[in-house]
């Protein structure tokens, strides 16, 4: 029944991110708002509603560590695997917007977290400082978008045409059924997740990190897997970079407020798994600064660095004689060799830029 209910539950989450998106990106396409905008807010809020209704159900049954693993996890998960994974299909035009602001926004905030998680607690005070920068992005989002789709309206001088109230009605109970769907998915989830670290003794943290994190994304997965296929580029990475940052500052804000006495952060985590999703953060940005197009190389490296990181995980869970010997390896050689390429590429880029 555990197994049921682990796996029915990871299904109701992908098709009611499904339902979800269908219905809200309908909506937001008929406000004129740009495919990239809707990448990085309405695609981005639907697929990481998992995230969000796992990490508040957890909240709520004293299980905060399950919730900051699976934030975490998540935003490693985003960017390693299914950036790396789109890539390998299709290489990835990367727009100048997500270059400019967003990518050094989700840096930010991915540094903030570490900030915030210093004393050992993300405390209400935190959540409702992240929700307020929320609050602050989105609008900035919007006012961008909405001035960008006026002006372009205004050179081909063909406005967009209002949708009709059963249009906004089907696809506002597409929304409202995904919804419930993703509530209901998580209930099954956590609960099996919970258990499942229970008989096999592992850490909720490493559960949060691993398999929870996994089973949230997966809504990422196919959506940006699928846009890359259809050509939409945009969309693809957009809704990546969208959902990590709204894992920090809706995902995260909202579960430290609602939980009663905030999230605790584990020493380990403040050690390695956060400085983990910070360095994968900060590794985006020569990325996505090469050429504008993330190749099916740089998708490889990212893929190999997810095995890599995974595999890390699972001997320090096991507590395996090779852990040592693994986390020297990296620590000493592979980590800093791949810092010091991304650095040459991204200096080699900025002279080539100046001097064109």
């Amino acid at each position: 029944m555990t197994v049921f209910l682990f796996f029915a539950g990871i299904g109701l989450l992908i098709f009611g991110a499904e339902l979800l998106i269908k219905g809200a990106s309908r909506m937001a396409a008929a406000l004129g708002i740009s495919p990239l905008v809707i990448g990085l807010t309405v695609v981005a809020f639907g697929t990481s509603s998992p995230e969000l209704a796992v990490s508040i159900k957890s909240a709520f049954t004293g299980q905060a560590a399950l919730a900051l693993g699976n934030v975490i996890g998540s935003n490693i998960f985003n960017i390693l695997l299914i950036l790396g994974l789109s890539a390998l299909i299709v290489p990835l035009v990367v727009s100048q917007q997500l270059v400019r602001l967003d990518v050094p926004v989700m840096i930010i905030l991915s540094v903030l977290v570490l900030l915030l998680a210093l004393d050992g607690n993300i405390g209400r005070l935190d959540g409702l400082f992240l929700i307020i920068g929320l609050a602050v992005y989105l609008i900035f989002l919007f006012h961008a978008s909405r001035k960008e789709t006026t002006a372009a309206q205004q050179e081909t001088a063909t406005p967009s045409a209002a949708p009709g109230r059963r249009s906004w009605l089907r696809n506002l109970v597409l929304a409202c059924g995904g919804l419930a769907m993703l509530v209901l998915g998580s209930r099954w989830l956590v609960a099996s997740a919970v258990i499942f670290a229970e008989y096999l003794g592992v850490s909720e943290l490493i559960i949060g990190l691993t398999i929870v994190a996994a089973g949230t994304s997966l809504p990422e997965v196919v959506t940006s897997v699928v846009a890359a296929r259809r050509g939409e580029r945009d969309i693809a990475v957009g809704n990546v970079v969208g959902s990590n940052i709204l894992n920090i500052v809706a995902v995260l804000g909202i579960t430290a407020l609602i939980a009663p006495h905030g999230i605790a952060v584990a020493p380990s985590v403040i050690r390695f798994d956060i400085p983990v999703m910070i360095a994968v953060a900060f590794a985006c940005l020569p990325i996505f600064f090469t050429d504008g197009v993330i190749s099916r190389l740089e998708g490889m490296l990212l893929l190999g660095y997810y095995i890599v990181y995974t595999l890390y995980l699972a001997l320090d869970a096991t507590q395996h004689d090779a852990l040592p010997g693994f986390s020297a390896v990296m620590l000493e050689f592979v980590i800093p060799l791949t810092a010091l390429t991304l650095v040459i590429v991204f200096l080699q880029e900025v002279r080539k830029r100046r001097r064109g």
